[in-house]
């Protein structure tokens, strides 16, 4: 089978190789997430911009390394993933929004916001997708049998 051939194994329905590649996304965007948290809090494993570490409790870059490692880790383990994607996303709608536009460049690329909308925008698409493969809520729901299937109007009826 050709690699770019569209066949029904594409898509992002589980098994296909949509999926794979959407949880090796999910996968590698969450710890990116955790390393930027981690590099907040502790200088791990690099310093941060700047080479200070954020003060206990404050705002807003404590509370965003808080977020990065513990709603960064969510997604890259694909617990909540949906949840945990938007409310990343949505902190970096607000560092990008409120943080870097503030430098008075609406541009990324001018106001140093590039990562900012990279995260924000890759954490909507896992948000919006789901988890794709490799996600330990769906192992868990396999493995009480609980069924996947989303409602529609065609399955609703029974």
């Amino acid at each position: 089978m050709h690699l770019l051939a569209a066949d029904a194994n594409a898509g992002s329905g589980p098994g296909g190789r949509g999926a794979i590649v959407l949880g090796l996304f999910r996968i590698l965007v969450g710890l990116s997430f955790v390393a930027h948290g981690l590099s907040k809090l502790f200088a791990w494993p690099v310093a941060p911009h700047g080479g200070h570490v954020a003060t206990v409790g404050s705002w807003p870059s404590w509370w965003a390394a808080v977020i990065e490692i513990g709603a960064g880790g969510l997604v890259a383990l694909g617990i909540g993933t949906r949840i945990a994607a938007l409310l990343c996303s949505g902190a970096m709608a607000y560092a990008f929004l409120l943080v870097h536009v503030k430098e008075n460049a609406i541009l990324p690329i001018q106001n140093g916001g590039e990562t900012a909308v990279l995260f924000c925008w890759s954490f909507f698409l896992i948000a919006m997708i789901g988890p794709g493969a490799f996600a330990v809520d769906t192992v868990l729901l396999r493995r009480t049998g609980r069924s996947m299937r989303r409602a529609t109007p065609a399955n609703a009826r029974g």
